[in-house]
């Protein structure tokens, strides 16, 4: 663990106020849900709770089998970073911080599908190469909340889908599929 040289005292409901700096650096809003934990020497440890973040497994599994059925790069993400990646070039990505961008996309709710005409690019991570170029981005969404993602990457190599279309299809039953598993 990393001090900051912050000290704060706790109230006397017991609630203790995480600075502004750290909040900003570690995008955490208001209202948003944390997991506590201790350790074995007193520690209290806060940390961003993702509901995806139970799916990791299953996400990657996922990830793999849908990039080996359709060639391309998938990445699954929860509303912070990237919790599996399959296919050419997932070390890039997997456990990587999402983007600003990316976790807009996910915050409003749209599926992204880019065509081969646009020129536009949005970044998935903020260490982004650029290399791989987005396809569609389709949002998790399980009871009314958008949770994460599954991305479809174009790598350049050859593909297995024939149309952007049937892509665009595989990636929402995927992120449906997901987003039932959290109901």
């Amino acid at each position: 663990m990393k001090a900051t040289g912050i000290v704060r005292r706790i109230d006397d409901l017991g609630r203790i106020v995480v600075p502004k700096e750290i909040r900003r650096t570690l995008r955490v809003r208001e209202g948003e849900p944390m997991e506590i934990f201790t350790g074995r020497e007193g520690e209290i440890v806060l940390k961003k709770y993702s509901p995806m973040g139970e799916l990791t497994r299953f996400a990657r599994e996922y990830a793999q089998v849908l990039s080996q059925m359709t060639g391309f790069l998938v990445c699954i993400s929860d509303q912070d970073q990237i919790l599996a990646a399959s296919g050419s070039g997932q070390k890039d990505y997997e456990g990587k911080g999402i983007s600003r961008e990316l976790e807009e996309a996910i915050a409003q709710r749209e599926t992204i599908s880019v065509s081969e005409k646009e020129a536009g690019r949005i970044k998935i991570t903020g260490e982004d190469t650029g290399k791989e170029k987005v396809c569609v981005i389709v949002p998790i969404l399980s009871q009314g909340d958008a949770i994460g993602a599954v991305i479809l990457l174009d790598t350049g190599k050859h593909t297995k889908v024939s149309t952007m279309d049937d892509a665009r299809i595989l990636v929402q039953v995927a992120a449906g599929f997901l987003g039932k598993q959290m109901e």
